[in-house]
């Protein structure tokens, strides 16, 4: 389970890559010309973390959206 959030279960994620050319009408210009897609990743912000797993110490991959919100505690 690489690059997956063991709490949430969070994990990468395809998209396109959009490139935009020129300035937007909204700021004065002549518009946005839209260039070739390409694919890409949208990868989580995982971090190693030793923490109490059912009694016992163990070290778990999460995101940092679960460690910053308490859902797991971190040892020192």
């Amino acid at each position: 389970m690489a690059r997956r959030c063991e709490l949430c279960g969070k994990g990468t994620v395809a998209g396109n890559s959009v490139p935009r050319k020129g300035q937007a009408k909204k700021k004065g210009g002549v518009g946005q010309h839209i260039g070739v897609t390409t694919k890409r990743t949208f990868r989580p912000n995982l971090v190693t973390v030793k923490t109490i797993v059912k009694g016992t110490p163990k070290t778990i991959k999460i995101c940092t959206r679960c460690l910053r919100s308490g859902r797991a505690e971190q040892l020192a």
